[in-house]
């Protein structure tokens, strides 16, 4: 192997050659060489390294690493060792005090579950790496002076050393600490990065008397009229309480229990479909989840019964928030046969959920094996490393448990069932959280404001105000609030006391203390039966906005035939919805409905959480657009751009057809670029309607169907598409062939800056995994080519995915390498 010389250092770059040993010409002819490349190979072990003392860089990533090599200690001059994706499990003592110059260390990705006692003496270390391990004490990172980035995720942390975030001594800029079951201090603090772990510890330290708390967010989900709210009102009041059904829960209801020292907070959330799409805003990470499942309507051998009343919900779960735990309560027993009946669809309902779980595990494991077993494994660690992950998570889904809520002994039953799991260690080791006595203090101070309703009913503060309204009732000093309150109110978002918005510029100076009047706000425009709720509006509402009757009926039959709803039909009836919450606030029911001048509240959060995508009705589209390059940080969304509020929103998943955007693309041509997105287990519900609205935000002319969406940009049209085909989800993206050579690279971009968008979105849900195939242009071929690791790539390695010029398809279609992937086209002959 002869090493790679540039700017008069010796590299050797032997990356991606299956290697299981040190080669010998790196052994015997690398005395001097300063960098060294060995990612994404097969080692184990790296005998000989130790005569290469000259190394001030050493890549051992990706590899099949069990131990830490000893040898290493003796590389004195190392300055940067990456050794993450491996599956070392322990480091000896004594290599740190050796490695005086090393400065950065990546060991993420591994088994460890202890640091060694003298890793403090790596006194030049600046940058540290050690997510994704099984570590639970941090103690041996106390006294690493110069230490500024640290990365700790998805360990099994509880606890953080104070000493390491001392202002004196800390020089910290970045702390990455999220996925850990932390009590102290609690993630939802750790959330809100340094400055609130400083801030945290340094109350600690001022205010020694801590106050331990058990907080558990508890979401109860399930299918319409399935007993979600008759089971969250029964819990709460200790006794049967019967919902009638016009009472049911529209959109959420929130609501509070204290017993046994623990604070459960209950959000009941609507079972109908409309109200899905505001579910992503408010459902959080290590939730307790009450599936209630109608016992007396589900049928063991309908295969559509499971799958609406359990396989949708609690693969949405997996998806969305994989480290939950599930409890199955079956409701409704009153009304089944007999005993018999009930204890059946039991046995039923639990071995379906077993057998769900198991082939989801299977399903990860074959997908594993087939890339780890495919031509080149090198290509796809990312993807590998995604599958690793997800087989880690563990959604844990409780036997079913059957009550009839008309008894109280059942009741009774139920609530001793959940407390016996909440109090388990291992069931949910984040339960407690060890917070400073002014958490609690300012908290308290709250809930004595609603309480004694010295706060408006509706809940809406601007922030100076509480601060005052707190400062009143609390022995807190004017300068201890200021510099805590920013820091509480994260922490009391996060664990859903509160909402507070700090990120939505137009919002962040007020806070909402009653989160069930932002709800109501949500369900006004966001609900089944919004035609109706149209129609029904009066004429002197109408005329408050200066609207005519006809102007209504212009409005329902674009809400019907377009998905547009104007923003002053949303005005009235949000108006509406306030005086029905009897808001005598003329100010404030136009700080949230907005005017013709200016957005309210509420069109802000729709439009901040991708429920709905700013339109104007009755004006051509602007045909110019902003070119996107990938990678290139210049370009800038047009959701930057100030939205008209007297025009209107459109919500992709109210729209009927695909109509309009087949009239501008036609039909699908056979040379079409063309990429296929596939998800496992399946694209989540209302991704596509969020897409939507992320890729249009990237272009102004855009046309939206029911499940298909048209992006413009200059001459160029790209191609979104929902689409499924032997039982396989997927997401199509499609761009016209360009007639001419030095045209593809924009296309690519086209389509790469919509694959940017998926995969950002993606994210959003832990639990999903997706696959990216270009199928063989040829028609009637069934064979794809599959796309290697792709997402971390910068612009000019995303045009390098494949080398060659030609690629041959296993049926033995030859097409050329840009109809396939991206790449500028050579100078070679056209086929």
């Amino acid at each position: 192997m002869t090493p790679v010389n540039r700017n008069g250092k010796k590299e050797w770059d032997l990356s991606g050659r299956k290697l299981k040993s040190l080669p010998q010409g790196l052994l015997t002819q690398g005395e001097d060489a300063r960098r060294v490349d060995l990612q994404k190979n097969k080692l184990r072990q790296v005998s000989g390294i130790s005569r290469l003392v000259h190394l001030t860089e050493l890549n051992l990533s990706r590899n099949e690493m069990l131990e830490f090599p000893l040898e290493i200690r003796n590389l004195c001059n190392l300055e940067r060792l990456y050794m993450n994706q491996n599956n070392i499990r322990s480091i000896p003592e004594d290599v740190f005090p050796h490695l005086g110059k090393l400065q950065v260390f990546k060991l993420n990705n591994n088994r460890l579950a202890v640091l060694p006692s003298d890793l403090n003496q790596c006194s030049s270390l600046t940058d540290l790496s050690l997510s994704k391990n099984c570590l639970q004490d941090l103690q041996p990172l106390v006294g690493l002076h110069k230490l500024k980035e640290l990365f700790v995720e998805k360990n099994q942390l509880t606890e953080l050393p104070p000493q390491l975030f001392h202002r004196g001594s800390c020089v910290l800029t970045v702390c990455r600490l999220m996925g850990n079951p932390l009590r102290c201090p609690p993630e939802e603090v750790c959330a809100g990065g340094l400055s609130d772990i400083q801030s945290y510890f340094r109350e600690m330290e001022e205010n020694p008397t801590a106050h331990s708390a058990w907080t558990i967010k508890t979401m109860f989900l399930g299918s319409s009229m399935a007993g979600k709210s008759t089971l969250c009102r029964s819990l709460r009041q200790g006794r049967p309480v019967e919902v009638a059904e016009e009472d049911r829960t529209e959109g959420i209801d929130i609501s509070q229990l204290y017993t046994q020292d623990v604070r459960f907070l209950f959000w009941d959330f609507a079972g109908q479909e409309e109200y899905y799409l505001t579910h992503h805003v408010f459902i959080t990470q290590r939730a307790f989840v009450i599936l209630a499942i109608d016992l007396a309507s589900y049928s063991i051998g309908d295969p559509e019964s499971f799958k609406d009343k359990l396989w949708f919900w609690i693969n949405n779960i997996q998806l969305r928030v994989p480290d939950s735990l599930v409890l199955l309560v079956g409701t409704h027993c009153d009304q089944c046969r007999d005993q018999e009946e009930v204890m059946e669809k039991k046995r039923d309902i639990d071995e379906k959920v077993k057998n769900m779980l198991a082939i989801r595990k299977r399903v990860l494991k074959q997908q594993r094996k087939n890339l780890d077993e495919g031509h080149d494994p090198s290509l796809f660690h990312d993807q590998l490393d995604e599958l690793e992950r997800l087989l880690e998570y563990n959604l844990r889904v409780l036997d079913l448990i059957t009550i009839d809520c008309t008894r109280i002994e059942d009741i009774a039953k139920l609530r001793g069932h959940i407390l016996m799991y909440i109090h388990s260690e291992n069931t949910f080791p984040c339960a407690e959280r060890v917070l400073p006595k002014s958490y609690d203090d300012v908290e308290q101070a709250i809930h004595y404001l609603v309480t004694q309703k010295q706060i408006p009913k509706h809940g809406i503060v601007p922030l100076g105000e509480l601060s005052e309204l707190i400062l009143n009732i609390t022995k807190l000093s004017r300068e201890s609030l200021h510099s805590i309150l920013r820091f509480l109110l994260r922490y009391l978002h996060r664990i859903g006391i509160i909402v507070w918005y700090e990120n939505i510029d137009a919002l962040s100076d007020r806070v909402f203390v009653q989160p069930s009047f932002l709800i109501s706000l949500f369900k006004t425009v966001v609900r089944p039966d919004l035609v109706p709720q149209l129609e029904g509006i009066p004429r002197d509402l109408l005329m408050e906005e200066g609207a005519l009757v006809k102007h209504k009926f212009t409005w329902v039959e674009d809400f019907r035939s377009r998905g547009t709803l104007t923003n002053a039909a949303m005005r009235i009836l949000v108006r509406r919805e306030l005086e029905k919450l009897i808001v005598d606030d003329d100010d404030l029911v136009n700080e949230v409905v907005g005017s013709r001048k200016e957005e309210g509240i509420l069109l802000n959060l729709l439009q901040h959480f991708e429920v709905c995508l700013p339109a104007k009705l009755g004006s051509p589209l602007n045909a110019q657009a902003p070119e996107f390059v990938p990678g290139k940080r210049q370009w800038q969304s047009t959701s930057t751009v100030k939205r008209d509020p007297d025009g209107a929103c459109l919500f992709p998943n109210c729209l009927k057809d695909n109509l309009i955007v087949y009239q501008r693309w036609g039909e699908d041509r056979q040379d079409d670029l063309n990429v296929h997105v596939y998800f496992l287990p399946e694209i989540p519900h209302g991704f596509f309607h969020r897409l939507t609205i992320k890729t249009c935000s990237l272009y102004p002319t855009h046309w939206v169907g029911r499940d298909q969406c048209l992006l413009c940009c200059g001459n160029r049209l790209v191609l979104l598409k929902q689409r499924s085909k032997d039982g396989d989800p997927f997401i199509e993206i499609r761009c016209r062939r360009p007639e001419e050579d030095n045209k593809f690279r924009p296309s690519w971009d086209l389509i790469l800056a919509v694959m940017s968008k998926l995969s950002v979105l993606s994210r959003q849900w832990p639990g999903l995994t997706q696959q990216v195939h270009t199928p063989c242009p040829e028609r009637y071929c069934p064979h794809y080519f599959t796309w290697r690791d792709w997402q971390d790539l910068n612009n000019t390695d995303l045009y390098d995915l494949v080398q060659e010029d030609k690629l041959v398809c296993q049926g033995g279609h030859t097409r050329r390498t840009e109809l396939i992937f991206p790449k500028v086209p050579s100078l070679s002959k056209r086929e």
